[in-house]
């Protein structure tokens, strides 16, 4: 899919909508800024005039939900979007999560830390660097093993009542986790890994479209040995005419309406290329021949750790 001339051409609008906590309406097909930061997530991006021209063609492609975290650079990629879209268009939605952390690049853990006093620090220090007045959606990047939940939650639905953040989510959970956080502070939406090759999450997918909570899919192009050469994944791209990155975001929007795909990346080219999957119609038997190649026989999802 070539590039098309700026502003003509949006077809992330065609994506459907959903609405975040029921009260804020985007467009399901989002981007997410992970890799927008130099290798392994870190320091400046290796070109920042091209990561500043990614951010702008988002918007000029109608996304409307741009997903970051302080943890993506450190605080790089947050930089970058205030550099780049500030002052915002009007119903452009920034969500940011907190609550994880790294010394180097490489060969690091994402540590998770929960203590409440960390966790409004950082909330203070997004809001300075992206420039808001509250974050629409503020997302627990994960859950500190090692602080009561309670705590954790609870700091996030002071926020909410401090109009902070204006609606929170959580990454990284079980259907569990999101019971126990619901019982101190709504969550409007839950961000865990899911992708073609990858529904360990299935089950937190379908609570969450029972639930009305927003469902976003991260690593949602990493589909692995489904994309090689032969595979049904590129049998089935091929038919219909696109890439088989492109099917696998025209399935996930398909999965289910609570679905919103944030493919990232660091390249204007493979931003068009992502975002051309949200006018895409699969047809039942597309689907099923998916879902089948994910686990030949069984009937059921792959379950891949």
């Amino acid at each position: 899919m070539g590039t098309q001339e700026s502003g003509a051409w949006k077809p992330a609008v065609e994506s459907g909508t959903y609405t975040i906590g029921g009260q804020i309406v985007v467009h399901r097909m989002g981007f997410g800024t992970m890799r927008l930061p130099g290798p392994g997530v870190w320091g400046e991006p290796a070109d920042r005039n091209e990561a500043i021209a990614v951010l702008r063609r988002t918007v000029e492609l109608g996304i409307d939900f741009i997903d970051t975290a302080d943890a993506y650079g450190p605080y790089v990629a947050e930089d970058l979007i205030r550099e780049a879209l500030y002052p915002y268009p009007a119903g452009l939605v920034i969500t940011t999560k907190a609550g994880l952390v790294r010394t180097r690049p490489y060969g690091s853990p994402w540590v998770p830390v929960g203590r409440a006093e960390y966790l409004r620090q950082e909330c203070e220090m997004s809001l300075r660097r992206l420039k808001l007045e509250a974050i629409d959606l503020f997302q627990l990047h994960r859950i500190d093993p090692k602080v009561p939940v309670e705590e954790q939650f609870g700091l996030l639905r002071d926020l909410r009542q401090e109009g902070k953040v204006r609606h929170v989510g959580l990454s990284g959970v079980q259907i569990a986790d999101i019971e126990t956080a619901r019982a101190i502070v709504p969550i409007a939406t839950v961000q865990n890994l899911y992708n073609l090759a990858n529904r360990a999450s299935e089950n937190v997918l379908d609570y969450c479209a029972r639930e009305g909570i927003g469902f976003i899919p991260w690593f949602p192009l990493a589909t692995g040995m489904l994309a090689q050469p032969g595979s049904p994944l590129e049998r089935a791209a091929e038919r219909v005419g696109v890439k088989p990155s492109q099917l696998a975001l025209a399935w996930l929007l398909k999965r289910s309406p609570v679905m919103m795909p944030i493919p990232g990346t660091s390249k204007v080219r493979h931003l068009e290329e992502n975002t051309a999957a949200a006018p895409l119609q699969l047809d039942d038997a597309t689907m099923a021949e998916l879902e089948h190649a994910t686990n030949p026989g069984s009937g059921k999802p792959a379950r891949v750790a």
